[in-house]
């Protein structure tokens, strides 16, 4: 049995621990609370812009852009989306996971050096280098600060390469938040643009318009279409941002709970051989007196 003096000492070792982790939850928290600020700013732009491209789709126009023709995949861009720093649960592993399964296939079949990487975080820009991947440049200050403006010039940047057939397909692997308990893993193409993904509840959509278009619906949907795609890249840019926090929040919350419980288990084994202690002096005076 653990004499008195180390007991004492890992119940104090278990408290410094979890002032730590109180403080990191208690800012993880107040970062979470920003960036579900950030999302729910941006969700009523979205909701309009997606609106209107539903309800132009739905008159049946000819539509041609770059951003919406596919074709066979013999190089393939991947945006894998991680945090920059740790002790946030199974965030980065679930991305790394994914990302590693997503290269295992195209490797295979495409060849290492068909497969573009854009990792945004440190931690999984760390995997790629470690996997012999070479990255398209750093984008770390990405995962603790998300702007718009600096993913809309990597949008950009993944629209130019799509349209002069540099790359085939464009996806995204990115957590999508969803509560403070609850975030979802996502793995999803993010060029070609799917139109059809968009026309639902065409009846409705068609009741719906309203809009005077000059000089034509197609021309307008056709440069409507950049603006989808770009804003596409900032929603998983702050998703994966606000699910990174919410998992440092719950991760901490549970860490500081099982302290909780070693230092009440701790006290207990504490008080126990602090009884039995007095108890065999008692034993060893009374036995004493009675020579």
């Amino acid at each position: 049995m653990a004499s008195l003096k180390e007991i004492k000492s890992r119940i104090n070792s278990v408290k410094s621990t979890r002032q730590i982790t109180s403080a990191m939850k208690m800012v993880a928290s107040a970062k979470l609370h920003k960036a579900q600020g950030a999302i729910e700013n941006m969700l009523p732009y979205q909701s309009k812009l997606n609106a209107i491209l539903t309800n132009f789709l739905s008159t049946d126009s000819t539509i041609e852009s770059p951003y919406i023709v596919s074709r066979p995949v013999n190089r393939v861009a991947i945006v894998v989306f991680s945090s920059n720093s740790s002790l946030c649960g199974a965030f980065n592993a679930n991305i790394i996971k994914q990302f590693t399964q997503v290269i295992d296939k195209y490797s295979s079949t495409l060849g290492r050096e068909n497969i573009l990487i854009y990792p945004i975080g440190k931690k999984i820009e760390v995997s790629v280098k470690k996997m012999g991947y070479t990255t398209r440049g750093s984008f770390q200050h990405l995962a603790n600060k998300p702007s718009y403006q600096e993913a809309s010039e990597l949008a950009v940047r993944l629209m130019d390469l799509f349209a002069s057939q540099e790359v085939d397909k464009v996806e995204l692997i990115y957590h999508h938040f969803k509560s403070v308990g609850s975030q979802t893993l996502k793995y999803e193409d993010y060029l070609p643009i799917d139109l059809t993904s968009h026309k639902v509840d065409v009846e409705k959509s068609k009741r719906n318009i309203d809009y005077i278009v000059e000089p034509s619906a197609p021309e307008f949907i056709t440069s409507l279409l950049p603006q989808v795609i770009t804003l596409k890249m900032y929603t998983a840019l702050i998703d994966s941002n606000a699910s990174e926090h919410a998992a440092r929040t719950m991760a901490m919350q549970i860490a500081t709970d099982n302290a909780n419980e070693l230092i009440q288990d701790l006290t207990k084994q504490y008080n126990k051989s602090r009884q039995q202690a007095i108890t065999n002096e008692l034993l060893d005076i009374i036995g004493g007196s009675m020579k």
